[in-house]
């Protein structure tokens, strides 16, 4: 969404950037940043992706608290088949978490009601397609492909919002900078090596000097010969230097690799979950993955999270409310799961039918506790090894212990 411009006592975003457009024409080889060059820059991808990816997948569930205790209840269409059965609440979510992390804001028109008046289809609009309307610093309306659209029939979330703001900001404006060098660098790099692209240099005639006739003709025949990927012929009178060829291709690559850590910074994901070199004084060492993994919940993710909840809570009746299943994100390798489950059955926090749910399998059936009893004894009493069975007898200590207890 780009910067407010007032026109009559009115204001409009248009779904870009929140920030001029970086002036006019290609000078000195910066390229422009829009939301869809800036994809071009595979950090820019890649947080999106990881993100929407992430969010997208985590399940939904509506509860209700029922006695204190939260009580699964049904999921309406709009958390199903949000967008009609074209479109999932899968790519639903993948959607609209990419235009949140792109440009701040997602919009959809509401084209269908449920019998409690909420929202049952919410159909996600072109960002490109839609301007914000504000009237003396209030929300007017929307405008969608030229058509007209009250507040009430819109559907508008929004991330990274700041005061007196109808809109959400977006990263993608003010990651313009570091987003334009590194398109700038990669489109330097493509036109020396594909379209004969001619660095700053110097040739120069060692054997006489060149007027300045004879120094365009040179410079002329030498440039056609290059663009053209065509050979330079020249005798031992003349020396060409690549005075930034050199220097370009280390600045390139050093472009490239703190480029992608600092988009990570804006987007809000880690250097080293996008491959990102890190510096010896940033590098992070983790003991599992899932540590590593609740370490971005936590500090990334889980705000964004806990925003989605709160708007997707407003598609439910009263008294109920949504939430995003994180524990997909913190799934644990199978000791370390294991090692959980039995301590929480250890300590009477998880009884052994839950922790088999949990591990998508059903409760005990009376045949198989019978087959753990002969295994391992009745409960409350400790089994005998199978393989010790025959090494020694076993020792009746009961007079000892009534001996005892009677002294």
């Amino acid at each position: 969404m780009s910067l407010t411009r007032p026109l009559d006592q009115r204001t409009s975003w248009p779904p870009e950037q929140l920030v001029p457009a970086r002036g006019g024409g290609n000078r000195g080889g910066i390229v422009p940043v829009t939301p869809d060059a800036a994809k071009r820059h595979s950090a820019v991808w890649a947080c999106q992706r990881l993100r929407a990816d992430l969010v997208s997948t985590m399940p939904i569930d509506v509860f209700r608290r029922v006695n204190k205790l939260l009580v699964s209840t049904t999921t309406p269409p709009a958390l199903s088949l949000p967008g009609g059965e074209r479109c999932n609440i899968l790519e639903w979510m993948f959607s609209s978490q990419w235009d949140l992390d792109g440009v701040g804001n997602t919009i959809g028109i509401i084209t269908k009601v449920d019998g409690f008046g909420l929202p049952a289809r919410i159909e996600l609009q072109d960002r490109s397609t839609v301007s914000v309307i504000v009237r003396k610093g209030n929300l007017a309306g929307y405008r969608i492909a030229g058509k007209w659209y009250e507040p009430s029939e819109i559907w508008h979330e929004k991330q990274y919002t700041q005061s007196g703001m109808h809109v959400g900001l977006s990263p993608i404006a003010y990651a313009a900078m570091s987003i334009s060098e590194y398109l700038s660098a990669q489109q330097f790099a493509l036109a020396w090596f594909t379209d004969g692209g001619i660095p700053a240099a110097r040739l120069k005639n060692i054997a006489k000097t060149i007027n300045p006739d004879e120094a365009e003709i040179v410079k002329s025949r030498f440039k056609s010969a290059v663009a053209n990927r065509d050979l330079f012929v020249y005798g031992m009178d003349w020396d060409y230097d690549m005075i930034q060829g050199d220097n370009s291709t280390s600045q390139f690559l050093d472009t490239k690799k703190f480029g992608v850590a600092d988009i990570g910074r804006f987007f809000g994901v880690p250097g080293d979950l996008l491959d990102a070199e890190a510096t010896k004084a940033s590098k992070i060492t983790y003991a599992n993955i899932t540590q590593r993994n609740l370490e971005f919940l936590i500090m990334h993710l889980q705000p964004a999270i806990t925003r989605r909840e709160a708007a997707l809570t407003t598609l439910v009746p009263a008294q109920r409310f949504v939430k995003l299943n994180t524990a997909a994100l913190l799934r644990m390798d199978p000791v370390s799961r294991a090692t959980l489950l039995q301590t929480q059955i250890n300590s009477r926090t998880l009884a052994p039918s839950e922790a088999r749910e949990l591990d998508d399998r059903a409760a005990f059936t009376a045949a198989q506790i019978e087959e753990f009893s002969v295994l391992f004894g009745a409960p409350g009493t400790q089994s005998q090894p199978a393989d010790n069975a025959g090494d020694s007898a076993p020792v009746d200590t009961s007079n000892d212990n009534s001996e005892g207890a009677a002294a």
